[in-house]
């Protein structure tokens, strides 16, 4: 044994090495740090077995001290883990924000000071994902519950993935299989479809597929949907990996790929590796060549970082230390917005010192990574669902984290109160300069209601922010009654029209008639011009 002891030890260090990346599978690329810890272990193994079988002495005379091992041999090969370690260390330091603190701010582009309501459009609420991520997991849970013949085998994935499907802000999750027993009994026919839930109104279907998916994240050996894409792209450094539909509602596994400078520094997306769940076929896109129909190709933990990054390091590494001058960072929080066919994240932008205020708020294309800012200074989300959470605070509802929209050309905070069940019951509209602005109403009038109530609300609290003003002829005129409201709609002899409050003018407004000249003001042009103040 002695005799072959550094061939065998070599020979099984190659069987250890390949059962290890096997089951782990790291990256094979010197900027990964799971490479290293895969090299360091295997390394260990070796010196201990080289040490186990090579040794010329009793364990009797190693204990007693009788005589000791000719060591020389281990003494050189265990000097090469810390030298690795050393030079991994190096390496990064050279890569750190200390001397690179301008790459690290460069690590985002955002173009700032962009007009909010000339950018953003007003909001749509036929297309406003109104639902989050628990409320749809919810859903989905029922919809699944509902097909007795799949609840036993398969169980619903958590990813639950965001994305713009054919004008529909929707959330798409693949089955999982139920269990090893459960995979080996339908590994052949694969998985029978994904959960499909509407993010706007809540309706959910399972759609099942012609063929089943056999690569997912609960499929065994090869079929692993990681270790697939790891095994047909060995040195590609994969993160996020996410389940999307194309256009024609196919699935695919969309694996992000990065790049790092150092060892595991400064990372950033450079392309995706777009996986056919169903036959395993894989391709892969550079980041600028990424198809129109994938959403997801920016995680948005890596553009918080990249964000932080850039409100940090704008003028050096000592400043964001000392001074803090002009340093930023997001809140803790995020939400996706949908917008022109693709998926925004939006967080808010406040100082450093993290008080109650944002100064304005970012938003980032998940897709290409286009990143604007927002320069408009207001209350931070927390503040803002605390406010809505205060309204009925007798209900004990909890707050969805707020949606950023443009509401009658105002920046305004949507955010949905739900009950312990994860039930929708209430909107809440907060303005983002006046957290105090809020109006909460009831789910079941509609958000389209709900967004009526909380303008009557506020128009009469807006004539201080006044744009446009001028005289007009009234044409028609006629009157309703909304959520016990009285508003007015009127068509001047230009043939605009125009909607008024009776709160904004409860003495004039009721006698108003064909023909009269009112002056009015107003905030902006728009197919229905909402009044905020009015004389006979």
């Amino acid at each position: 044994m002695k005799k072959y002891g550094t061939l065998l030890s070599i020979i099984l260090t190659i069987i250890f090495g390949s059962v290890y990346y096997y089951l782990f599978y790291p990256a094979l690329n010197l900027s990964n740090i799971n490479f290293w810890i895969f090299a360091i272990i295997v390394l260990l193994f070796f010196i201990f077995l080289y040490t186990i079988l090579t040794l010329k002495y009793s364990l009797e005379e190693l204990f007693t001290g009788v005589k000791k091992i000719r060591k020389v041999k281990i003494q050189k090969i265990l000097f090469i883990i810390p030298f690795i370690v050393i030079i991994i260390f190096i390496i990064n330091f050279t890569f750190s924000p200390l001397f690179n603190s301008n790459a690290y701010y460069k690590r985002i582009k955002v173009k700032e000071n962009i007009e909010f309501t000339e950018d953003i459009k007003e909001a749509d609420f036929n297309k406003m994902p109104l639902l989050d991520r628990d409320s749809s997991e919810k859903i989905g849970d029922r919809t699944m519950g509902q097909i007795s013949e799949l609840v036993s085998q398969f169980d619903i994935s958590n990813q639950y993935t965001q994305i713009n499907y054919k004008d529909e802000i929707i959330r798409v999750t693949p089955l999982e299989y139920n269990g090893v027993i459960k995979w080996l009994t339908n590994r052949k026919k694969g998985i029978p479809g994904y959960i499909k839930v509407n993010s706007t109104n809540g309706s959910a279907e399972l759609v099942k597929l012609k063929k089943g998916m056999k690569y997912s994240s609960s499929s065994l050996f090869n079929e692993n949907i990681y270790r697939k894409l790891q095994f047909t792209y060995p040195t590609k450094n994969f993160e996020s990996v996410n389940f999307e539909i194309d256009n024609e509602g196919n699935p695919y596994y969309v694996a992000s790929v990065v790049k790092y400078k150092g060892v595991g520094l400064r990372r950033d997306v450079v392309g995706v590796v777009i996986l056919n769940p169903i036959n395993g076929k894989s391709k892969y896109y550079n980041v600028k060549n990424v198809p129109s129909w994938v959403d997801h190709v920016y995680e948005a933990d890596l553009v918080l970082e990249q964000v932080n990054d850039w409100g940090k390091y704008k003028n050096g590494f000592i400043n964001s230390i000392i001074g803090q001058r002009d340093v930023v960072q997001t809140t803790t929080g995020y939400n996706y917005l949908a917008q022109d066919d693709d998926i925004y994240l939006y967080t808010g932008i406040t100082s450093v010192l993290a008080d109650e205020s944002n100064i304005g708020f970012i938003l980032t294309n998940m897709r290409t990574k286009e990143t604007k800012f927002y320069n408009v200074a207001g209350a931070e989300e927390y503040s803002a669902m605390d406010s809505a959470k205060g309204q009925v605070q007798q209900m004990n509802y909890t707050s969805t984290f707020p949606l950023l929209i443009n509401l009658n050309n105002k920046p305004t905070y949507l955010i949905s109160l739900k009950d312990n069940a994860g039930l929708v019951k209430m909107y809440a509209f907060v303005d983002v300069a006046d957290y105090q602005k809020v109006v909460v109403t009831d789910s079941s009038k509609g958000i389209k209601k709900a967004a009526e109530a909380y303008l009557n609300e506020v128009s009469d609290e807006t004539q201080g922010n006044l744009t446009i003003e001028k005289e007009i002829t009234i044409k028609e005129i006629t009157s309703a009654s909304i959520d016990g409201n009285t508003i007015y709609y009127f068509k001047d002899t230009d043939d605009k029209k125009y909607k008024a409050s009776i709160k904004i003018n409860k003495n004039s407004l009721p006698f108003i008639k064909n023909g009269d000249k009112v002056k009015i003001k107003y905030d902006k042009e728009s197919d229905l011009i909402n009044i905020i103040d009015i004389e006979n």
